[in-house]
C-alpha cells in the first residue's frame, strides 16, 4: 500500500490535496451572526476588565515604590 503512495506522480499528489482539502472545508461550521456578536462582547468586556485589573496592579505596585525610595 505505501508503495503504490510513492508511485504517484507529483501532480496526482497534488491533487489528492486539494480535493482533500475541499472535503473538509465543506465540513466547517460557520457560527451565526448572533454567536459572533455575543462572543465579541464576552472577548470585549474581559478586556476591559483585564485592563484595569492590570492598571490597577502597577498603580498600587508603583505608588509602593515610590514609598520605599521616598520620590
Amino acid at each position: 500500500m505505501a508503495e503504490k503512495a510513492e508511485k504517484q506522480s507529483f501532480f496526482a499528489r497534488i491533487g489528492k490535496f486539494f480535493r482533500d482539502q475541499k472535503s473538509e472545508v465543506k465540513k466547517i461550521v460557520w457560527p451565526s451572526k448572533k454567536q459572533v456578536l455575543n462572543n465579541t462582547a464576552i472577548v470585549l468586556v474581559a478586556v476591559v476588565i483585564f485592563a484595569v485589573a492590570v492598571g490597577v496592579f502597577d498603580w498600587v505596585v508603583g505608588l509602593i515604590v515610590r514609598l520605599l525610595i521616598g520620590a
